[in-house]
């Protein structure tokens, strides 16, 4: 995440990148809005900035992920979704009903927390877990209908 001491144009910076007004408008939108779809983050670069390209914010997002400020997770029945939480190969809780993604640190150890029955030969260095249920908010509203 983007601290105090290290703000969207460092961060740019430190990682080869150019810094632009759509790169660190994308890296902001993503930083205050975790697990956000793609048209999501278009549409609040564009409230930001004005007129940006779809694109131009696709561009950014991939460019930003390559270089790791950003991560991409790909929930089954989901669009891709971005994040800044990255490096520390932690996990998500999705709910079945409204979508709503939870972050869930490593289950044990360290990355990749989880260890393959067979690596077949690869040097794995992260795991990628979800975990589908039923957020609290649609409990509630579920228990509400039983009760009418």
């Amino acid at each position: 995440m983007t601290t105090a001491m290290e703000g969207p144009e460092e961060l740019l910076r430190g990682a080869g990148l150019r810094v632009t007004s759509p790169r660190l408008a994308v890296l902001v939108v993503v930083d205050t809005n975790p697990h956000i779809a793609a048209e999501d983050v278009a549409t609040s670069v564009r409230e930001r900035l004005g007129a940006v390209s779809t694109q131009t914010v696709y561009d950014a997002l991939r460019v930003c992920t390559a270089a790791g400020l950003m991560r991409r997770i790909e929930p089954a029945g989901s669009p891709a979704r971005y994040e800044r939480r990255t490096g520390d190969n932690h996990h998500h809780l999705i709910c079945r009903q409204c979508g709503q993604i939870k972050d869930v640190d490593c289950a044990i150890g360290h990355a990749p927390c989880l260890d393959a029955d067979d690596d077949h030969g690869f040097a794995i260095d992260e795991a990628e877990v979800n975990y589908w249920g039923i957020c609290p908010e649609c409990q509630a509203s579920e228990a509400l209908l039983v009760a009418d």
